[in-house]
């Protein structure tokens, strides 16, 4: 059933997420893919446009009460209804996804207490970003753009939706890994919620355009009242020079937490060769995607996405399986990547 999950839902749902996966190793992996299932059928329901905003917070909560436990296989399959039958706004994979929920908990259940205990927690966690975005934004056709207020929001935000993943992975890699026993478990907690924001906030700079277009920004409304802007302003290309300062202090604020992922990922022995490759590469993409959005003139502009080339990533990927091991030659990587992104700055 694992093999298949991997093979047959993953790989639909995240190719990249995939590869991350199929690089850790075996004791972790099934505990990392099923949190990640779990919280991509949750992101569906939280995103499906077959149903008003309402009824998905309210199938979200009904979603989150199956991740507290025991979960009812007759309860999960009324409350993605609607939503994994095909035309009804969900991908191709993702109705997959839907339509095999019921094995996914399966696997969930037949998992370790700890590790059961790991998935639901960092699952309910996830959930709660979720409901911040049902929430506090309005419906996808309002024609009005909502603000996050203040730069705690955004900072809470990453950490629901992505920084809670780096306590799961630490607390999964530690119980799996008998050379990371060694690991001060609090020190590396920390760091790994950090390493989870760095990548949060790479994805939420560069979808802005398309977040927009949902009626959602991100960025602070303050920040963009300091330079004379609201954020229905953000909609217009033309406005991305007199927007730039608060894409920029925001690129730093990820570049800082980059530093705790390298940190995070130095902090691996060299042995646990496969959990280094899943670490870098996204360590790696993460920064090359800043590199490009900075130097991206016309970042507002959803015909202009800031995206790394597939190209790239193979070659990057080629490459990291020799460097993995040798710290200096990771230092240099991360640190030649990171200098690009200030200087673009």
């Amino acid at each position: 059933m694992d093999d298949r999950l991997l093979r047959d839902i993953l790989k639909g749902v995240s190719r990249s997420f995939y590869l991350t996966i199929r690089a850790l190793p075996s004791g972790m992996r099934q505990p990392v893919a099923v949190a990640y299932l779990l919280a991509r059928a949750a992101d569906t329901i939280a995103d499906t446009r077959a149903l008003p905003p309402q009824e998905r917070l309210l199938r979200l909560l009904l979603f989150r009460a199956q991740m507290e436990g025991p979960a009812s296989e007759n309860s999960v399959s009324r409350i993605v209804s609607g939503i994994r039958e095909p035309g009804n706004g969900a991908s191709p994979a993702e109705t997959v996804l839907l339509g095999r929920i019921g094995s996914v908990f399966a696997l969930l259940e037949a998992s370790s207490e700890s590790d059961r205990a790991r998935v639901r927690s960092v699952v309910v966690t996830l959930t709660r970003g979720m409901e911040l975005d049902l929430t506090t934004f309005l419906p996808e056709d309002s024609e009005a753009v909502v603000a996050l207020q203040t730069p705690e929001e955004l900072d809470r935000y990453t950490y629901l939706v992505a920084g809670c993943v780096g306590g799961f992975w630490t607390s999964v890699a530690m119980a799996h890994q008998p050379r990371l026993l060694h690991w001060d478990a609090e020190r590396m907690g920390e760091l790994g919620v950090r390493f989870g924001k760095a990548l949060q906030l790479v994805n939420v700079l560069r979808d802005i355009p398309r977040d927009l277009s949902n009626g959602r920004c991100y960025l602070p409304d303050p920040e963009l009242a300091s330079v004379g802007l609201a954020p229905d302003d953000l909609l217009n290309p033309a406005n991305a020079a007199r927007a730039r300062p608060a894409l920029t202090q925001w690129i730093r604020v990820s570049l800082e937490h980059f530093e705790a992922a390298e940190a995070y990922l130095l902090a691996t022995p060299r042995r646990c060769l496969r959990l280094r490759l899943a670490m870098l590469w996204p360590i790696l993409l993460g920064l090359a995607t800043l590199e490009k959005l900075s130097r991206n003139d016309a970042w507002l502009d959803p015909a202009r996405p800031s995206r790394v080339r597939r190209r790239w990533v193979y070659g990057m990927i080629a490459r990291s399986l020799l460097a993995a091991p040798f710290d200096v030659a990771l230092r240099f990587w991360i640190g030649r990547l990171r200098r690009k992104v200030e200087k673009a700055l």
